[in-house]
C-alpha cells in the first residue's frame, strides 16, 4: 500500500491538495473509482492517510515529511525494496535451506553477487546507487559522528560507491583527501556527483575489484563503509588484510556498518538480515561488533574502539590503527 501510494502519486498529491474525496483522487491519479478506493481503504486503515467528513488528507507524519524534505528519502527507500529487496524475498526460505542467496536468480547475468550483475543493467545498477545514497543520507550522522579524521590526510574509501560518503566526509573535513575504488559502473556514477558537489579536486576514483586488485598505496586511512556485511568472515580477513598491507604504519582502518549488538538483536539488523540472507552476495550478513573487532585484532591491528550510533539505526563506527 505504501509502495502504490508512493508510486501512483497519492501522498504528494494530497500534500498539495488536501481534503479531497475519493472522486478527486481518483481523477487526478488517473485510476478508475474502484482502484482508489482499494488503495485509500488500505492507506487510511494504516494511518497513512485520514478519513474525515468524506474527505482524505496525509497523516501527519507523511506531510511533516514533505515539510522537510524527507520524503525524496522514503521515496527511495520504498522504490528500492519494491525494485531489489521484495522480489528475492521469495526465495527467503530457499536462500535458508542452501545457505546461499538463491534471490539472485531474480536479476538476470552471470555474476555470483549483486553488484556484478547490476553492472550488467545501467538502469537498475543507476536505481540501486540511488537509493543506497539514500540509505547512506539516514545514517551518514553516525559516520560523521563518530569517524575521526584527525591528522589523515588521504582516505581509501573502498567499495565506495556513488561516493556519497566521500563526499559527506569531505565536506566535513576540507583537508583530507579521498579516492573512491569500485567497479567501474558505480565509480562512473561517483564522478558524476563528485563533479556536481564541487569536489573533483579532492575526491578521485578508481576503477578496481577490490577482491582481485591491490588497494592503491599513498593513503594513510582505509574506510569501508557499509561494505563488509555483504561479505563471508573469510572476504572480510582478505580485504582487512589487504588494508595492512596497503596502509603505513600509525595508518587507520574505519568500518562503519549497521551492526548486531548480541544474538538477540536489535530488531532492525534482524529484520534486516532477511534482505542479505537472499541477495546481494553468497555470505552477506550482518555481523555483531565484536566480530569485526576479533578480526582487526587477528590481523595485526591495535588501539580498536567501538563507537555506537545514537540513532534509531544499528550503525556503529570501528576504528583500529595499524
Amino acid at each position: 500500500m505504501l509502495n502504490a501510494g508512493h508510486e501512483l502519486g497519492l501522498f504528494r498529491l494530497l500534500a498539495e491538495r488536501p481534503e479531497l474525496t475519493a472522486g478527486d483522487i481518483a481523477g487526478a491519479l488517473g485510476v478508475a473509482p474502484r482502484s482508489a478506493d482499494i488503495l485509500l481503504l488500505g492507506t487510511t486503515a494504516l494511518r497513512l492517510t485520514v478519513f474525515d467528513n468524506g474527505r482524505y488528507r496525509n497523516a501527519r507524519l507523511i506531510d511533516a515529511m514533505f515539510a522537510d524534505d524527507s520524503w525524496e528519502i522514503l521515496g527511495d527507500l520504498i522504490t528500492f525494496e519494491d525494485r531489489i529487496v521484495y522480489p528475492a524475498q521469495a526465495d527467503f526460505v530457499e536462500s535458508l535451506r542452501q545457505n546461499r542467496n538463491v534471490g539472485l536468480r531474480r536479476f538476470p547475468g552471470e555474476g555470483t553477487d549483486l553488484y556484478h550483475r547490476l553492472a550488467e543493467d545501467p538502469a537498475l545498477e543507476e536505481l540501486f546507487y540511488r537509493c543506497m545514497r539514500s540509505w547512506s543520507r539516514l545514517s551518514n550522522p553516525v559516520l560523521l559522528g563518530k569517524a575521526d579524521l584527525t591528522g589523515v590526510t588521504h582516505v581509501l574509501d573502498v567499495g565506495g560507491g556513488d561516493g556519497v560518503n566521500a563526499i559527506a566526509l569531505a565536506q566535513r573535513y576540507p583537508h583530507v583527501r579521498f579516492t573512491v575504488l569500485d567497479l567501474p559502473g558505480a565509480v562512473e556514477i561517483a564522478r558524476e556527483k563528485i563533479d556536481h558537489s564541487g569536489l573533483s579536486d579532492r575526491i578521485s576514483v578508481c576503477a578496481a575489484d577490490m577482491f582481485r586488485d591491490a588497494f592503491p598505496r599513498g593513503h594513510d586511512c582505509v574506510l569501508f563503509a557499509n561494505q563488509l556485511l555483504i561479505w563471508s568472515a573469510e572476504q572480510n580477513r582478505t580485504l582487512l588484510g589487504k588494508a595492512w598491507q596497503a596502509l603505513p604504519a600509525g595508518g587507520k582502518v574505519l568500518i562503519f556498518s549497521a551492526m548486531a549488538d548480541s544474538p538477540e538483536g536489535p530488531l532492525y539488523a534482524a529484520l534486516d538480515n532477511a534482505y542479505f540472507a537472499t541477495l546481494p552476495a553468497e555470505n552477506s550478513t550482518i555481523y555483531r561488533w565484536d566480530e569485526y573487532e576479533k578480526w582487526l585484532v587477528d590481523t595485526g591491528f591495535r588501539e580498536v574502539r567501538h563507537l555506537p550510533g545514537d540513532t534509531w539505526t544499528p550503525h556503529a563506527v570501528i576504528s583500529a590503527i595499524r
